[in-house]
């Protein structure tokens, strides 16, 4: 006799594996795991998170006992279907930049501020819009099959549900029955986190092709708006799901819900209320807040997304983080710990040694072709120590600018959650009390953004967010410095922080520019963590 249906899973589909936790609904204890790797590159075909999917699935021990499981995924990927279901080319993940010149001529077709109006957010290459754009534009022949667009969450979903090509279920093209929901949907650019619908016009003016929200299969009938006048069929957008709607029932008899984007949640991991927010310093660096008010940033330095739990996450990124400390090593010979032993020997800023650090230019300020720079030498302050302590600030000092671009957005920070691999570093967490000016908590380590995913299936089962406590580690008071200035006054001389690349200011002044940049970033590391803990009802602010 199989052992009951109790439990719930989370999955963490991100750029570089799958990870996958299985819960106690009421608690929260972590019961089992798995993890498997996905390949390396920023296109990839979706049929390998598929296959890690599974391993994962099967180092954790099974499925077995598990009554609910939801998704959550790496953001903006884009994947095309046709007509049967199956995938046009590879998904082309968010750190595929090739889109970049495609992000640009949308914003030159329909201006800054309509994007802002509409959906909250200004085109830059990871996001999915602009994908669909390049694919318009190079490769016509894909462009012209598309049938239906998916996000990584998304298509992993439809698939546990039984559909697509495959060994499992019914093999069903049914493109109606792909499901997404708004946290996800808000990082495409074409669907608006303040209306929560998908602005199609919008859509149609980046593909060229209409497009619809799928239809369930059990609507009523007549609500499909299917060919156009010109006898074209629209291209089927995910069905946008509430908060703990369910995606359905997979063959085997587990409960999915509607899945996340992946900072989403860890929002709803860490249990991140108002006044909460969350800096994550992975592989990129985030910075995000959960809240009720609308986001319109002009500027684009602030994405207007939603959150897991029906309010708002308003976002900034930054493409310089954890491997900044990666460059560090590399610089000083040393080791991770070395290195932050020798930040810890010198002094708040750096004996005057500064480092603006855009090693793989950056996207929060939008300088795509900066270089990174180390400022302020002098015979004096040349050691390793102020070396190592000037890649830390400099990391953090990113962040914070991020962090005032949400903040003046009207978002209200009572602390700061410090997560991702290099929150683990003591010199990071030292020098942090230098560069915030609001509290800081650190959670343990742990997979947030999977223990968010297995939260919002706990919620979906039961129909009540659970509260499930958040195990802190340290506690961290700022205290006053002067290094934010000292890093501006580098930092602003080269570039306009929060004024984006645009037709109206198309180049950044003053602001060294990498020679034969590549097309694409690095792969991402082994600090490629984004989440937190989840202890609290989500609650609007």
């Amino acid at each position: 006799m199989s052992a009951p249906r109790t439990l719930v899973a989370g999955v963490d589909s991100s750029t570089q594996s799958c990870k996958l936790v299985i819960a106690d609904p009421e608690t929260g204890k972590i019961l089992r795991s798995g993890t498997a790797a996905h390949p390396p590159g920023t296109e990839v075909d979706p049929e390998e998170w598929w296959a890690a999917l599974q391993a994962a699935i099967e180092a954790a021990g099974g499925l077995d006992d598990v009554a609910a499981l939801s998704i959550s995924g790496q953001q903006h990927g884009l994947i095309a279907l046709d007509a049967q279901g199956r995938v046009i080319r590879d998904a082309l993940l968010w750190n595929d930049l090739r889109s970049g010149a495609a992000a640009r001529e949308l914003i030159a077709e329909l201006g800054v501020d309509a994007f802002v109006d509409r959906v909250g957010i200004v085109p830059v290459a990871s996001f999915t819009g602009a994908k669909l754009r390049w694919l318009r534009d190079h490769e016509p022949e894909n462009a012209a099959r598309v049938a239906a667009v998916a996000l990584p969450h998304d298509w992993l979903t439809w698939r546990l549900l039984g559909y697509g090509p495959g060994d499992r279920g019914r093999l069903d093209p049914d493109l109606d029955a792909l499901v997404t929901d708004a946290s996800d949907a808000s990082g495409t650019a074409y669907f608006s986190a303040v209306t929560g619908r998908y602005d199609l016009p919008l859509f149609h003016a980046i593909l060229g092709r209409p497009a619809r929200e799928a239809v369930p299969t059990s609507a009523t009938p007549g609500t499909d708006p299917t060919p156009t006048s010109a006898g074209e069929a629209p291209i089927i957008l995910p069905r946008v799901l509430g908060p703990h709607e369910s995606a359905g029932t997979t063959p085997e008899g587990i409960l999915l819900g509607p899945g996340a984007g992946d900072n989403a949640a860890a929002a709803l991991g860490l249990g991140a209320a108002a006044g909460d927010v969350v800096v994550s310093i992975g592989t990129s660096g985030t910075v995000f807040s959960p809240t009720g008010l609308e986001i319109s940033d002009p500027t684009g330095t602030v994405a207007g997304f939603a959150s897991a739990d029906g309010g708002r996450l308003p976002l900034v990124a930054t493409l310089n983080a954890a491997r900044v400390l990666d460059s560090a090593t590399e610089m000083l010979r040393a080791s991770h710990e070395e290195v932050a032993a020798l930040a810890l020997s010198s002094t708040s800023g750096a004996g005057g040694l500064t480092l603006v650090p855009y090693f793989e230019g950056e996207r929060t300020p939008n300088l795509p072709d900066a270089t990174a720079r180390l400022e302020g030498m002098t015979l004096a302050n040349s050691r390793a120590g102020n070396v190592a302590r000037a890649f830390v600030e400099g990391m953090l000092c990113g962040l914070a600018d991020g962090l005032d671009a949400v903040l003046a957005q009207g978002v209200d920070a009572e602390r700061l959650l410090l997560i991702g691999g290099a929150a683990r570093n003591p010199a990071v967490r030292e020098v942090a009390r230098d560069v915030f000016t609001v509290p800081i908590d650190v959670p343990e380590q742990a997979e947030y953004v999977a223990i968010g995913a297995a939260r919002q299936a706990a919620w979906t089962l039961t129909g009540t967010p659970p509260r499930w406590p958040v195990e802190l580690v340290a506690t961290l008071h700022p205290r006053p410095s002067g290094v934010r200035d000292q890093y501006h006054s580098y930092a602003r001389a080269g570039s306009r922080v929060g004024t984006p690349t645009s037709p109206s200011n198309p180049n950044m002044p003053s602001t060294p520019t990498r020679p034969n940049s590549p097309t694409t970033p690095s792969s991402p590391t082994e600090n490629d963590h984004r989440g937190s803990s989840g202890a609290q009802p989500p609650v609007k602010g």
